[in-house]
């Protein structure tokens, strides 16, 4: 069953890795593994996290350095937990398409193959790793990855004396649009779509910026609209994963939380609860179809201290 998956709160190490894909041919397309001298293994590419840096930019950080290859991610596919040393280990794990770069062997992985997935199932060294490659082929290629952001730190509706549409973001809250504008820039969005809000806006200002695409504005979701409406919410967040590949959609914190429950309820997402703390996003994947139906959810908190 699918299921949402949170940020791991104990003692864990934790990494981040790809299912590296490019097309081969007409129709088909092949994956990338990589070889570790030191473990003499076959495996998906993927490392630890550095310090202070999140799980996507970790895993596409991982994939340049272990395969030579510059990666658009894609949909969120699952995580793995196995023992270390004294620790569990968790490694999370996005698909990426290879759009550029070069393999150049190095101490770490002294050969990297592309291969169909059937020649990659035989490959591979570890099941777990297997595992991941069936839910990536799983997905298929009809999938939309929504990215749905909580914007960035606004101050207190308290402390501001106007129009609270017009309630702008912190400074805190703008360093933490400019690191959304970084992070989401690695899913490459194709459309950016907003709440009718000042900080709505100016949360994914960077990222329309940077896509080359005009905001949309989306008065079902805010937080006065949604209130009364929440269905119409709902179907304007389908209608967007129905028509887009790769939209970011900002709302608000009386909406978000419920509208991930709402169609996590609908179509059959375990759930435990929906963290929505500014400057957070929730990666989203649809399978396309007549009603897109979410299949994964990820949830991505805010940078630490609005950096």
């Amino acid at each position: 069953m699918a299921h949402v998956v949170l940020p791991h709160t104990g003692s864990a190490v934790l990494a981040a890795g790809a299912v590296l894909w490019r097309p081969r041919g007409e129709d088909g397309f092949e994956v990338a593994l990589v070889h570790r001298p030191r473990y003499d293994d076959w495996s998906l590419p993927k490392g630890k996290l550095d310090e202070g840096e999140t799980i996507p930019l970790a895993a596409a950080r991982e994939v340049t350095e272990e395969t030579g290859s510059v990666c658009t991610l894609g949909p969120f596919l699952t995580q793995v937990e196995y023992p270390v040393t004294k620790q569990r280990k968790i490694v999370y794990y996005y698909a990426a398409r290879a759009v550029a770069g070069e393999f150049v062997p190095n101490e770490e992985v002294d050969e990297l193959r592309w291969c169909t997935p059937k020649k990659a199932r035989k490959l591979l060294s570890y099941d777990a790793d297997r595992g991941v490659l069936e839910t990536f082929l799983g997905l298929g290629d009809n999938v939309t990855t929504l990215l749905l952001v909580r914007h960035a730190k606004a101050g207190s509706r308290e402390g501001w004396n106007g129009d609270d549409d017009l309630r702008p973001l912190t400074a805190n809250g703008e360093r933490q649009a400019k690191f959304l504008t970084r992070q989401l820039a690695l899913f490459k969005p194709d459309r950016v779509c907003s709440a009718p809000r000042l900080r709505c806006v100016q949360t994914v200002r960077g990222v329309a910026a940077d896509s080359d695409v005009e905001i949309e504005y989306e008065p079902a979701l805010a937080e006065d609209r949604y209130r009364d409406a929440p269905q119409e919410g709902l179907a304007r967040l389908r209608a967007i994963a129905a028509a887009s590949n790769t939209p970011v959609v900002c709302s608000q914190g009386g909406v978000i939380p419920g509208l991930v429950a709402e169609v996590c309820a609908q179509d059959g997402v375990d759930f435990a609860e929906i963290p929505a703390k500014k400057g957070s996003t929730w990666v989203l994947t649809f399978r396309r179809g007549d009603v897109p139906r979410l299949v994964a959810a990820h949830y991505l908190p805010p940078p630490p201290n609005g950096d």
